[in-house]
Protein backbone atom coordinates (compact mmCIF):
# COMPACT_ATOMS: atom_id res chain seq x y z
CA UNK A 1 0.00 0.00 0.00
CA UNK A 2 1.28 3.70 -0.84
CA UNK A 3 2.18 6.30 1.92
CA UNK A 4 -1.44 7.09 2.68
CA UNK A 5 -2.31 11.04 2.87
CA UNK A 6 -3.94 10.45 6.53
CA UNK A 7 -3.43 7.79 9.36
CA UNK A 8 -5.98 7.84 12.38
CA UNK A 9 -5.00 6.60 15.19
CA UNK A 10 -7.56 5.32 18.03
CA UNK A 11 -6.23 4.23 21.43
CA UNK A 12 -8.71 1.25 22.75
CA UNK A 13 -8.74 0.30 26.34
CA UNK A 14 -12.11 -1.79 27.24
CA UNK A 15 -14.14 -0.22 24.26
CA UNK A 16 -16.49 -3.03 23.50
CA UNK A 17 -19.73 -0.87 24.06
CA UNK A 18 -18.39 1.61 21.46
CA UNK A 19 -15.43 0.93 19.33
CA UNK A 20 -17.82 -0.99 16.39
CA UNK A 21 -19.93 2.48 16.05
CA UNK A 22 -16.52 4.60 16.33
CA UNK A 23 -15.12 2.34 13.64
CA UNK A 24 -17.83 2.69 11.66
CA UNK A 25 -18.52 6.24 11.64
CA UNK A 26 -14.76 7.05 11.05
CA UNK A 27 -14.89 4.82 7.85
CA UNK A 28 -18.02 6.16 6.75
CA UNK A 29 -16.27 9.77 7.34
CA UNK A 30 -13.33 8.92 5.31
CA UNK A 31 -14.94 6.94 2.38
CA UNK A 32 -16.17 10.12 1.30
CA UNK A 33 -13.25 11.95 0.95
CA UNK A 34 -10.42 12.40 -1.68
CA UNK A 35 -7.44 11.57 0.03
CA UNK A 36 -6.07 7.91 0.75
CA UNK A 37 -6.22 7.29 4.06
CA UNK A 38 -5.65 4.39 7.13
CA UNK A 39 -6.99 3.54 10.49
CA UNK A 40 -4.63 2.31 13.10
CA UNK A 41 -6.33 0.61 16.21
CA UNK A 42 -3.71 0.21 19.35
CA UNK A 43 -5.64 -1.91 21.48
CA UNK A 44 -4.00 -1.02 25.09
CA UNK A 45 -4.47 -5.18 26.76
CA UNK A 46 -8.41 -4.91 26.93
CA UNK A 47 -10.17 -7.49 28.49
CA UNK A 48 -13.11 -7.71 26.86
CA UNK A 49 -13.72 -7.97 22.63
CA UNK A 50 -12.38 -4.78 21.78
CA UNK A 51 -9.50 -6.68 19.96
CA UNK A 52 -11.92 -9.10 18.13
CA UNK A 53 -15.17 -6.70 17.16
CA UNK A 54 -11.59 -4.71 15.22
CA UNK A 55 -10.44 -7.75 13.66
CA UNK A 56 -13.84 -8.52 12.29
CA UNK A 57 -14.16 -5.20 10.88
CA UNK A 58 -10.49 -5.20 9.37
CA UNK A 59 -11.66 -8.32 7.06
CA UNK A 60 -13.85 -6.44 5.24
CA UNK A 61 -11.72 -3.27 5.45
CA UNK A 62 -8.38 -3.25 3.82
CA UNK A 63 -7.50 0.52 5.39
CA UNK A 64 -8.08 -0.77 8.95
CA UNK A 65 -5.35 -2.22 11.70
CA UNK A 66 -5.12 -3.83 14.10
CA UNK A 67 -2.21 -3.32 16.50
CA UNK A 68 -3.06 -5.31 19.69
CA UNK A 69 -0.30 -4.96 23.02
CA UNK A 70 0.20 -5.99 26.43
CA UNK A 71 -1.63 -3.28 28.50
CA UNK A 72 0.42 -0.06 29.67
CA UNK A 73 -1.92 2.96 29.21
CA UNK A 74 -3.19 5.40 26.82
CA UNK A 75 0.38 7.21 26.65
CA UNK A 76 1.58 3.39 25.52
CA UNK A 77 -0.66 3.10 23.07
CA UNK A 78 -0.89 6.13 21.29
CA UNK A 79 3.14 6.12 21.30
CA UNK A 80 2.98 2.51 19.33
CA UNK A 81 0.39 3.36 16.97
CA UNK A 82 1.80 6.61 15.97
CA UNK A 83 5.09 4.82 15.14
CA UNK A 84 3.56 2.19 13.38
CA UNK A 85 1.53 4.30 11.18
CA UNK A 86 2.55 5.85 7.93
CA UNK A 87 0.60 8.42 6.83
CA UNK A 88 1.70 12.31 5.62
CA UNK A 89 -0.41 13.14 8.61
CA UNK A 90 -1.72 11.13 11.60
CA UNK A 91 -4.39 12.30 13.95
CA UNK A 92 -4.98 10.78 17.48
CA UNK A 93 -8.37 10.24 17.76
CA UNK A 94 -10.31 9.36 20.92
CA UNK A 95 -12.34 6.11 20.81
CA UNK A 96 -15.17 8.27 22.33
CA UNK A 97 -15.50 10.65 19.41
CA UNK A 98 -16.12 13.03 22.20
CA UNK A 99 -14.54 15.44 19.16
CA UNK A 100 -16.49 14.62 15.76
CA UNK A 101 -14.23 12.99 13.60
CA UNK A 102 -15.02 15.41 10.45
CA UNK A 103 -12.94 18.23 12.25
CA UNK A 104 -10.22 16.65 11.26
CA UNK A 105 -10.57 19.06 8.41
CA UNK A 106 -9.52 21.98 10.47
CA UNK A 107 -6.01 20.23 11.11
CA UNK A 108 -5.22 19.83 7.48
CA UNK A 109 -3.73 21.81 4.50
CA UNK A 110 -5.09 24.12 3.32
CA UNK A 111 -5.88 25.46 6.51
CA UNK A 112 -2.60 24.43 8.37
CA UNK A 113 -0.12 24.39 5.95
CA UNK A 114 3.37 24.36 7.45
CA UNK A 115 2.10 23.75 11.40
CA UNK A 116 4.02 20.76 12.70
CA UNK A 117 1.85 19.65 15.42
CA UNK A 118 -2.20 21.06 15.64
CA UNK A 119 -3.86 20.62 19.25
CA UNK A 120 -7.66 19.96 19.59
CA UNK A 121 -8.41 22.63 21.93
CA UNK A 122 -11.99 23.31 24.10
CA UNK A 123 -10.22 26.62 24.92
CA UNK A 124 -9.15 28.34 21.80
CA UNK A 125 -11.34 30.55 19.78
CA UNK A 126 -14.52 29.16 18.35
CA UNK A 127 -14.63 25.69 20.88
CA UNK A 128 -17.54 24.57 22.34
CA UNK A 129 -17.91 22.19 25.28
CA UNK A 130 -20.87 20.28 25.17
CA UNK A 131 -22.54 18.57 28.54
CA UNK A 132 -19.18 18.95 30.44
CA UNK A 133 -19.82 18.58 34.47
CA UNK A 134 -19.05 22.18 35.67
CA UNK A 135 -16.43 19.96 38.50
CA UNK A 136 -15.10 18.34 36.01
CA UNK A 137 -14.38 21.74 34.00
CA UNK A 138 -12.54 22.87 36.90
CA UNK A 139 -10.23 19.93 37.79
CA UNK A 140 -9.40 20.57 34.00
CA UNK A 141 -8.57 23.80 33.95
CA UNK A 142 -6.44 23.38 37.08
CA UNK A 143 -4.44 20.67 35.82
CA UNK A 144 -3.63 23.03 32.65
CA UNK A 145 -3.01 26.13 34.98
CA UNK A 146 -0.04 23.93 36.09
CA UNK A 147 1.07 22.14 32.95
CA UNK A 148 1.25 25.77 31.59
CA UNK A 149 3.52 26.60 34.86
CA UNK A 150 6.08 23.39 34.34
CA UNK A 151 5.93 22.34 30.70
CA UNK A 152 4.13 24.00 28.15
CA UNK A 153 3.51 27.49 28.79
CA UNK A 154 0.75 29.44 26.31
CA UNK A 155 -0.97 26.00 25.72
CA UNK A 156 -4.51 26.99 26.74
CA UNK A 157 -5.74 22.92 26.53
CA UNK A 158 -3.22 19.95 26.29
CA UNK A 159 -5.40 17.18 27.01
CA UNK A 160 -8.21 16.80 24.65
CA UNK A 161 -7.91 14.04 22.71
CA UNK A 162 -7.75 15.37 19.18
CA UNK A 163 -4.03 16.18 18.07
CA UNK A 164 -2.60 16.05 14.48
CA UNK A 165 0.96 15.74 13.98
CA UNK A 166 3.07 15.73 10.25
CA UNK A 167 4.66 11.86 9.36
CA UNK A 168 8.13 13.04 9.92
CA UNK A 169 6.83 14.88 13.18
CA UNK A 170 4.96 12.47 14.76
CA UNK A 171 8.17 10.12 13.98
CA UNK A 172 10.75 12.65 16.09
CA UNK A 173 8.52 13.02 18.96
CA UNK A 174 6.71 9.43 19.31
CA UNK A 175 10.25 7.79 19.63
CA UNK A 176 11.28 9.85 22.35
CA UNK A 177 8.28 9.14 24.44
CA UNK A 178 8.88 8.41 28.01
CA UNK A 179 5.30 8.85 29.57
CA UNK A 180 3.25 5.92 29.15
CA UNK A 181 -0.02 7.37 30.93
CA UNK A 182 -2.38 10.28 30.66
CA UNK A 183 -0.01 12.75 30.55
CA UNK A 184 1.82 11.89 27.20
CA UNK A 185 0.62 14.60 25.80
CA UNK A 186 2.18 16.81 28.01
CA UNK A 187 5.77 15.47 27.28
CA UNK A 188 4.95 15.44 23.42
CA UNK A 189 3.93 18.92 23.44
CA UNK A 190 7.03 20.04 25.65
CA UNK A 191 9.30 18.15 23.57
CA UNK A 192 7.78 19.84 20.21
CA UNK A 193 8.52 23.03 21.69
CA UNK A 194 11.82 22.17 22.91
CA UNK A 195 12.58 21.27 19.01
CA UNK A 196 11.51 25.03 17.89
CA UNK A 197 8.31 23.14 15.91
CA UNK A 198 5.46 25.05 15.07
CA UNK A 199 2.31 24.38 16.89
CA UNK A 200 -1.42 25.48 16.67
CA UNK A 201 -4.61 25.27 19.40
CA UNK A 202 -7.66 24.91 17.06
CA UNK A 203 -11.02 25.40 18.59
CA UNK A 204 -13.02 21.72 18.45
CA UNK A 205 -16.52 20.90 19.47
CA UNK A 206 -15.82 18.52 22.54
CA UNK A 207 -18.81 16.54 23.59
CA UNK A 208 -18.51 14.84 27.09
CA UNK A 209 -18.83 11.07 27.80
CA UNK A 210 -20.16 9.22 30.55
CA UNK A 211 -17.88 6.23 30.33
CA UNK A 212 -14.69 8.71 29.82
CA UNK A 213 -11.70 6.16 31.02
CA UNK A 214 -10.47 9.32 33.40
CA UNK A 215 -10.17 8.88 36.72
CA UNK A 216 -10.45 12.59 37.88
CA UNK A 217 -9.07 12.37 41.48
CA UNK A 218 -6.20 9.47 40.56
CA UNK A 219 -5.22 10.08 37.12
CA UNK A 220 -4.63 13.89 37.93
CA UNK A 221 -2.33 13.22 40.97
CA UNK A 222 -0.61 10.42 38.59
CA UNK A 223 -0.26 12.98 35.96
CA UNK A 224 0.92 15.84 38.38
CA UNK A 225 3.80 13.14 39.66
CA UNK A 226 4.89 12.65 35.48
CA UNK A 227 4.97 16.27 35.19
CA UNK A 228 7.38 16.71 37.64
CA UNK A 229 9.71 13.28 36.12
CA UNK A 230 9.46 15.10 32.89
CA UNK A 231 10.73 18.39 34.31
CA UNK A 232 13.57 16.50 35.89
CA UNK A 233 14.65 14.31 33.60
CA UNK A 234 14.77 17.33 30.88
CA UNK A 235 17.23 19.02 33.56
CA UNK A 236 19.45 15.43 33.84
CA UNK A 237 19.76 15.77 29.76
CA UNK A 238 17.86 12.10 29.41
CA UNK A 239 15.94 13.92 26.57
CA UNK A 240 17.78 13.54 23.64
CA UNK A 241 17.69 16.21 20.93
CA UNK A 242 16.73 15.36 17.40
CA UNK A 243 18.27 17.43 14.66
CA UNK A 244 16.59 20.11 12.61
CA UNK A 245 13.01 21.59 12.98
CA UNK A 246 9.77 21.03 11.33
CA UNK A 247 9.07 20.96 7.55
CA UNK A 248 6.02 21.40 5.49
CA UNK A 249 4.58 17.72 4.07
CA UNK A 250 2.54 18.16 1.04
CA UNK A 251 -1.05 18.46 0.62
CA UNK A 252 -3.86 15.81 -0.50
CA UNK A 253 -3.65 15.04 -3.60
Amino acid sequence: MAQPFLSIVIPAYNEEPRIKSTLEQVIRFLRTQPYSWEIVVADDGSEDATGQLVGELAVSNPNLRLLSLPHKGKGWAVKNAMLAASGQYRLLCDADLSVPISQVERFLPPRMQGVDVGIGSREAEGARRIGEPGRRHLMGRTYNALVRFLAVPGVKDTQCGFKCFRGETARKLFSRQTIDGFAFDVEVLFLARKEGMNLKEVGVDWYYRERSKVRIIRDSFAMTIDLLKLRWRYHRGRYHQSQGKGTSAPGPG
